[in-house]
């Protein structure tokens, strides 16, 4: 079997390493290089992948019946509010508030029976997010633990070469972090050490308001009020250390002649750092690499056409990642929870969340396609679980009604990489409530992700102790390419 891992370095390597300081990377990075320790090294072959990966993740469960499995005939309290608009794949509807990605149904696919068991947000966000049915050893809802799986992303770092000096994978805009400081598992390496969590770029445009909350796109759901947005994103991880002088810092060759001479020092204090971050001074110097992180600095056209929010940002950025040489990016759509529409649901989908996921992905889709990459890019969208069948009114908290968490079945979204546009993997129940012919699983769609990625059937990754775990769960999904 194959056995990727990363080579490991001593305390005093990764100390000296904080001269990185000037390079812009924040003090969880360093705090994190310092808390390093000295292994035996190994080394293992990592597989140069066949295509990249866009894993769009939708934080509190998009309702399967107010988007891509709507039950027209059904009663109107399992049928909603929303009405239904015809695809281009014969006797297919979606919610009419899906109306760009209606029109290009040709290009993407979707399965209508992906199911898993719990209705919990910190345990379905586990579930999907590492491809993994089953609770770790030690599972705690509220905290990430050594033991939990290795997300799909850390996965996809430690599995895949880097390319063009990158981190092979990529978490944007931000960490699923809840407003009570609950930081949501799943989201990191787990048995693979901190040192494999994937890079996630905090470039969120949104700061934390006076209750600690996160607003989402254009307003905060857990608190109920909204708030407006910046004006774009701010760059990531590219600023420069407290207490530097920045009239020091505005001629640009200056700039220049700083990261140069850290760069030799820093080659020579961390040779055995992990690649990706020791080649975190393209961040600063590859102007593609730049370009695709300071969205800031994006044609007016682009971001008209991606959307001007969070979400269009989000998926521009994603997109300039993967031509760039990312292998995999995952968008959190929105800040934790996000989707968790238990309550004013039908005026916070129409208004505030479907519309600009309509425009963004599917701008995405041509964007990709037109550049030669959608059929080296494959693109999943889905969130931790589905929603309820009935709709609920919580009259306590909400106004309007919503529906509840639901895991026994969601629809997800698959576009690009080979996949066969125009298909319906699987169906559920004539209320939308559980898979009635080929239900698919959180393995299945990782086996697809890992097989699109190139992955090798029989590949493997040791722990801490040196044991082997196989990299998949499941057999990719079949029908799809």
């Amino acid at each position: 079997m194959i056995h990727p891992a990363h080579p490991q370095f001593s305390r005093r390597t990764a100390i000296q390493a904080g001269t990185v300081g000037l390079l812009g990377l924040g003090l969880a990075e360093l705090a994190f290089l310092r808390e390093a320790r000295a292994t035996d090294a190994f080394h293992r072959e990592k597989i140069q992948p066949k295509k990249a990966v866009i894993f769009i993740f939708l934080s509190g469960g998009l309702a399967q019946h107010e988007s891509f499995d709507p039950k027209p005939d059904a009663p109107e309290a399992i049928r909603g509010e929303f009405g239904t608009i015809p695809t281009r794949i014969p006797g297919v509807r979606i919610t009419e508030h899906l109306p760009k990605l209606a029109a290009r149904s040709h290009q993407w696919s979707m399965i209508r029976s992906y199911t898993h068991r719990t209705n919990d947000h910190s345990l379905g966000h586990h579930i999907v997010l590492t491809g993994r049915s089953d609770t770790p050893t030690g599972f705690n809802p509220s905290q990430p633990q050594p033991s939990d799986y290795p997300s799909i992303a850390a996965m996809a770092g430690v599995t895949t070469q880097p390319r063009n000096n990158l981190p092979p994978a990529v978490v944007l805009p931000e960490k699923l972090v809840h407003r009570t400081g609950r930081i949501i598992p799943g989201q990191f390496a787990g048995p693979l050490g901190r040192i494999n969590d994937p890079w996630f770029l905090e470039a969120s445009p949104f700061a934390a308001n006076a209750y600690g909350a996160f607003p989402e796109y254009e307003f905060d759901h857990q608190q109920r009020a909204y708030t407006s947005a910046r004006s774009g994103f701010v760059m990531p991880n590219l600023n420069l250390p407290e207490g530097v002088d920045p009239l020091r810092f505005d001629q640009r060759l200056d700039i220049l002649r700083k990261i140069d001479t850290q760069r030799r020092g820093l080659d020579a204090a961390a040779a055995g750092l992990d690649k990706s971050r020791q080649n975190a001074i393209n961040l600063l110097t590859n102007p593609q690499v730049r370009s695709a992180f300071d969205i800031r600095q994006a044609p007016s056209a682009d971001i008209t056409r991606y959307g001007n929010n969070a979400f269009g940002w989000s998926l521009l950025m994603a997109a300039r990642l993967v031509e760039a040489g990312v292998n995999l990016v995952q968008v959190n759509l929105g800040n934790n929870e996000t989707w968790d529409t238990h309550g004013n649901a039908f005026p916070h989908l129409k208004e505030k969340l479907l519309p600009p996921t309509d425009h963004a992905v599917s701008a995405l889709l041509d964007d990709l396609n037109e550049r030669g990459l959608l059929e080296k890019t494959l693109i999943v969208m889905a969130g931790e679980f589905g929603r309820t069948p009935r709709i609920s009114q919580l009259k306590q908290f909400y106004k309007g009604a919503g529906r509840d968490h639901w895991g026994a079945v969601q629809s997800v979204f698959l576009a690009g990489g080979g996949v066969q546009g125009g298909r319906v993997i699987g169906s559920s129940d004539k209320i939308g409530g559980h898979p009635t012919a080929d239900p698919q699983t959180p393995e299945a769609l990782a086996a697809t992700i890992y097989d699109t990625l190139g992955l090798p059937a029989n590949m493997a990754w040791s722990d801490a102790e040196n044991r082997p775990h196989s990299v998949y769960s499941g057999e990719p999904i079949r029908g799809l390419f």
